[in-house]
């Protein structure tokens, strides 16, 4: 199941489990522990904590939601942060795998995780998100469940200040609105230019008529049969790309059983990125749906950035999107 970035408070998310970086007593803590407390109902998760603690730095035991909407909370102690000497990374990723773990074992299909050790206990963010992102990816390679990261802003999921660097060239180049408009602000276009002109023709104006038989008769292949084709070609499992593109098993199932269904948009372009299509098989592949890349869409313009260069992986596409405030790639 997919791995997805979202902005919002994790008390409200709408998950089987969401997890809690406590510290090793359970106690209460301040900001998202607080609130985690407070919406769950502090006295009754006071508790369940009591009687489970004390907890080791990397473990992670789980307690009843109470009020919240998810099932489950699981809590987790994750590291404080010195200097990255004393074993602060794999007890970091103790966390992640034992949160996964216990949200399995508890029959979840959904789980969300806050950026654990990134606040008061001082885990630089950029290198605290490298460890959660590696940490989830190696845990959904055995296990399908749906895993949400939950942080404040965008800023605080960091990403190479050289690729958002590179993909900031590519924008101002090829991104039509941008573009355009900062070239005739220079003088260097005419009004006109770089507009789409497109020229219409009714059926009466061909000089080959056309039959409605025909049309139906002649349809390009479906897009269905057009993935199981490339996926074929590519020489790779069902498994190995819906994984890939972050999708959900069973949308996944739905694409591939029913030659008629039509997924998104984004859809689309994360299995592109499963099966490393160039740019003019991605475009082929969007075409069978209806689609087609365009420059007038940021999105677009950075997934044609990363094929173009060949890179083929969904989490850093999607690091890049979100920090662009774009839809992200894959999901249910």
């Amino acid at each position: 199941m997919p791995f997805t970035i979202v902005r919002q408070d994790i008390t409200k998310m709408n998950v089987d489990a969401i997890v809690n970086a406590a510290n090793t007593n359970l106690a209460r803590g301040g900001g998202v522990s607080g609130a985690i407390f407070r919406a769950a109902g502090t006295q009754k998760l006071e508790a369940a904590c009591a009687k489970l603690a004390p907890i080791e730095v990397g473990e992670a035991v789980i307690t009843p939601g109470y009020a919240l909407s998810a099932k489950y909370i699981i809590h987790t102690a994750g590291p404080i942060y010195r200097d990255g000497q004393n074993g602060e990374e794999e007890k970091l990723r103790s966390s992640y795998r034992s949160s996964l773990q216990r949200a399995v074992e508890h029959g979840c299909e959904s789980i969300a995780f806050p950026l654990i050790s990134s606040g008061l206990y001082g885990y630089p963010k950029k290198q605290a998100l490298k460890v959660a992102v590696g940490a989830i990816q190696d845990f959904l390679e055995d296990h399908d469940l749906h895993v949400y990261l939950v942080v404040f802003d965008r800023e605080a999921y960091t990403v190479s200040e050289e690729l958002l660097g590179n993909i900031a060239d590519y924008l101002a180049q090829n991104y039509v609105e941008e573009g355009l408009e900062r070239r005739r602000r220079k003088g260097d276009l005419p009004e006109n230019e770089g507009e789409t002109i497109v020229t219409c023709y009714t059926l009466r104006e061909l000089k080959t008529p056309l039959h409605l038989e025909d049309l139906v008769g002649n349809l390009d292949e479906a897009f269905s049969e057009t993935l199981l084709r490339l996926i074929d070609r590519k020489g790779k499992t069902d498994v190995e790309v819906y994984k890939k593109a972050n999708l959900d098993r069973r949308l996944f199932s739905k694409i591939r059983s029913n030659k008629g269904y039509m997924p998104s948009k984004r859809t689309i372009l994360a299995l592109a990125i499963a099966l490393e299509l160039s740019l003019d098989e991605t475009n082929d592949l969007l075409k069978r749906a209806g689609y087609t890349l365009s420059h007038s869409q940021v999105s677009d313009v950075i997934v044609e950035y990363f094929i173009l260069q060949g890179q083929y992986d969904i989490y850093a596409v999607n690091e890049v999107l979100f920090r662009y405030d774009q839809p992200l790639l894959g999901g249910i």
